[in-house]
């Protein structure tokens, strides 16, 4: 009852933060809480740069995934708030944070592992929200094709299309790459009619982890996806977070053009939409450039 206790102030002291930062906003923008902030583009590199999971800039607008014991294993929850332990059987959570849940007793307070920390401990089970799960898995017969890619990073952006928008958002990516150091290691991107899933280097380095990590994007959050019109080494794609009304561009390259990996995602968007779409949103608008 005593930890209970504390955790609401906590969240009280919160929201009571969250107010002020509005209203100091509201204020640099001549007291318009609708008005636009002058920065079009916020860099992902530069949120909690010193973790190597936020600094994809990938994991909120995904599903994270990593193999843990030689079992790749998915995150059931994504945390909605920050949380600080204040007991060493708590578990430390940054906002979006992947969470595989692993017990949840009767008094709200829950047993889980963070995937981007590799720590584990309890929290408050209303600090993290279960990540939906896709109720259109891949048939049987259903195609899956590999694309051996470099994948830089991700940035937010305005709008969710739009040419200006993706080039835009791949100079960002590629500036910030170039300033972090060497360009990352190859890995491997699968498209298929469920997504696009990202087979990255696990920087988590705990005795249980496996070598890679993954993340995927389920193709009904995708709405925009292209090369670069002069340098179709470079290829990106437009998806909607889960949760929110927020967009990011994801950034990758390759030694050679990148005309084969839009294609293919082309192909997953027609055949998505012949056998969900089509039927269920007749009025859905995709893009595909």
């Amino acid at each position: 009852m005593k930890r209970r206790r504390e955790v609401v102030a906590r969240i009280s002291k919160q929201s009571k933060v969250t107010s002020a930062t509005t209203s100091e906003e509201e204020e640099s923008h001549g007291g318009r809480p609708g008005a636009l902030r002058s920065r079009k583009f916020l860099n992902l590199f530069a949120n909690n740069s010193s973790s190597h999971y936020s600094a994809t800039g990938a994991g909120s607008f995904g599903v994270f995934s990593c193999v843990l014991d030689g079992v790749e294993r998915q995150q059931s929850h994504r945390a909605v708030y920050r949380f600080v332990p204040r007991h060493a059987d708590e578990l430390y959570l940054e906002t979006d944070d992947p969470v595989l849940m692993l017990n949840q007793s009767e008094d709200l307070w829950c047993q889980g592992y963070n995937m981007r920390s590799g720590a584990t401990g309890i929290f408050p089970a209303f600090y993290a929200l279960k990540v939906a799960k896709d109720i259109n898995p891949v048939q049987k017969d259903g195609w899956i094709e590999q694309f051996l890619v470099r994948f830089l990073g991700s940035v937010q952006v305005p709008i969710h299309k739009g040419n200006d928008v993706l080039c835009a958002a791949m100079q960002k990516v590629a500036c910030n790459r170039r300033l972090a150091g060497p360009p990352p290691s190859a890995c491997v991107l699968e498209v298929s009619v469920k997504g696009v899933k990202i087979n990255v280097q696990d920087q988590c380095h705990s005795a249980h982890r496996g070598e890679q990590c993954f993340h995927f994007f389920q193709l009904k959050n995708i709405s925009f996806c292209g090369c670069h019109p002069k340098h179709s080494k470079y290829f990106g794609f437009i998806t909607k977070h889960p949760d929110q009304q927020r967009f990011a561009c994801h950034v990758m390259m390759s030694d050679t053009t990148l005309h084969p990996l839009a294609e293919s995602v082309g192909r997953a968007f027609q055949q998505y939409y012949k056998e969900n779409i089509g039927y269920s949103y007749p009025t859905e608008d995709i893009f595909i450039e």
